[in-house]
């Protein structure tokens, strides 16, 4: 008996060394999971088959916020979008003509670390560069006909930059609802909120924005739940919420039903 005690006991100390050291490994790579950047060389020259103007805007210790800005025939509006976790600026470049073919400008940021942005990485530097990019646009538009995107991780970026600076619209795709959400839908068993330095709390922005706000999202998205959106919908009722049937994480450009929804929300 006393031997089943010893091997029992031995069980919960190496179940335990072993959670610990998984939520160890988490706080140390969870720059890793939630970011995968693909850095371009400065000399990189972009090619996204249509006019485009390139900022590099130095910043403290000799950091770089890299800008792209995409200029339209007959400009209805400024649209200023913000990508998701991939790669840089490049990865996302579908979008570009979508919305300049309507007549709208685009400004596209690279996060630190993405494409030819340098720079230490964290919550609070990305929201810094975002308002960079908002008073650089500010320059060249008015705040109603100015239009904050975001798309994936660039929901929360978005949802934070409207709360405090004047927008006509806020668009947001495939919203999370917070990180700590979003990481409790897959490891559900640690206390992320201690474990993360990332919170991007998209639930806390919203009720603060003052636009029309408009999400879409899918019923399949395999990456951040469709619950996400329909808990910030729930929470803020006067959020506009387009489910998109079957739609996925990267697909929902090529859903009619997607693209109608964005553009009448973009006219109207």
């Amino acid at each position: 008996m006393s031997w089943n005690k010893k091997k029992i006991g031995r069980i919960f100390v190496l179940a335990g060394l072993v959670y610990l050291s998984g939520g160890l490994l988490i706080f140390l790579i969870q720059d890793r999971i939630l970011f995968h950047p693909k850095p371009l060389l400065f000399s990189h020259k972009f090619d996204f088959g249509q006019q485009l103007i390139e900022h590099n805007i130095p910043e403290e210790g000799g950091k770089n916020l890299n800008v792209l800005q995409f200029t339209a025939k007959e400009k209805k509006g400024t649209i200023l979008f913000f990508h998701g976790n991939m790669d840089n600026v490049e990865h996302y470049k579908k979008y570009i003509p979508y919305f300049t073919s309507m007549g709208y400008e685009v400004w596209m940021m690279d996060y630190p670390g993405f494409g030819k942005s340098t720079g230490e990485r964290t919550e609070e530097a990305i929201y810094k560069d975002a308002q960079t990019v908002y008073r650089l646009a500010r320059k060249e538009s008015s705040t109603d006909s100015l239009i904050i995107y975001g798309k994936s991780i660039g929901t929360g970026v978005a949802a934070q930059l409207a709360s405090v600076e004047d927008c006509s619209k806020l668009i947001l795709e495939t919203p999370y609802y917070n990180i700590e959400a979003l990481a409790k839908h897959f490891i559900p068993f640690y206390p992320i909120k201690l474990l993360s330095t990332y919170r991007f709390p998209t639930n806390l922005y919203l009720p603060k924005v003052k636009a029309p706000v408009t999400i879409l999202h899918g019923t399949e998205d395999e990456i951040i739940p469709y619950e996400q959106a329909a808990q910030l919908k729930a929470e803020n009722k006067s959020i506009q919420l387009c489910k998109i049937i079957n739609g996925k994480h990267n697909d929902l450009l090529s859903y009619p039903q997607f693209r109608n929804d964005v553009s009448h929300f973009l006219l109207h």
